[in-house]
């Protein structure tokens, strides 16, 4: 069976865009990862994007609501295009990202002094909401419907609390998320700034960006994201807590 790096080895080795017209993106990350101290993780890294180079971003979300945004490349580049709305902070930055056997990778942002290593494993779960992805025709990765279903089911399944495959991010913009190969992050822990997180678990209330629940536990996936091509009429920009580390 494919370890998790040998999937993202080939997608480092051959970035493909998804098809279609929006701002896609193609690449692998923690959708999200709580601790029970209040703070939040999550990790993106889009080797094929529509909209710039390649990047990588780290969102952290303090106990007191706090978001701040890391990212390798330009804010209007990265994930503060579409989330920067509710960011206090988003700041450009090296971020590395290293594996150190197949299902075991760390993440390292200097500036933040972020020390992050994760393990994933598969497990009946993720297996059978990989399997449910394969079964399911193209269209149906865009259908609002169906994502609704499999989102309830994901929720359920994954013991993630809600999740919801589309709708609105806080910039203003229209999103679809499609995880199409998961796993459950088995063991985890960051310090930051010199202070140790703590166990991952539930945060309540769940965290979310718009309409964007981050997992009440640990997925890593791989996939896709879509977002409404930028209107400057309907969509913001808002980068004001932007600012290079």
């Amino acid at each position: 069976m494919k370890k998790p790096r040998d999937y993202v080895e080939r997608i480092e080795a051959a970035p493909e865009l998804p098809a279609g017209s929006q701002e896609r993106f193609r690449g692998y990350g923690v959708m999200g990862l709580p601790f029970l101290s209040g703070h939040v993780l999550a990790m993106r890294r889009f080797p094929a994007s529509s909209v710039g180079p390649a990047y990588t971003s780290v969102w952290h979300r303090s106990p007191a609501g706090v978001w701040t945004f890391y990212a390798d490349t330009g804010p209007r580049l990265s994930c503060t295009r579409y989330f920067g709305a509710a960011a206090t902070h988003s700041i450009e930055t090296g971020i590395h990202v290293s594996w150190r056997d197949g299902s075991r990778f760390s993440v390292q942002v200097a500036v933040a002094r972020l020390e992050w290593d994760v393990e994933i494993a598969s497990t009946l779960a993720t297996r059978a909401m990989t399997g449910l992805g394969h079964l399911l025709a193209e269209r149906a990765w865009h259908n609002p419907a169906m994502l609704t279903a499999m989102g309830k089911v994901a929720g359920v399944v994954l013991g993630a609390g809600r999740v919801r495959l589309w709708g609105s991010v806080p910039n203003g913009q229209g999103y679809i998320a499609n995880p199409r190969v998961l796993w459950a992050v088995s063991e985890s822990r960051a310090s930051l700034a010199g202070e140790d997180l703590g166990s991952p678990g539930p945060v309540s209330p769940q965290a979310r960006l718009g309409d964007f629940w981050i997992p009440q536990r640990g997925v890593f996936a791989i996939g896709g994201s879509f977002f409404d091509e930028f209107d400057p009429d309907r969509h913001s920009l808002e980068t004001e807590g932007a600012r290079p580390a």
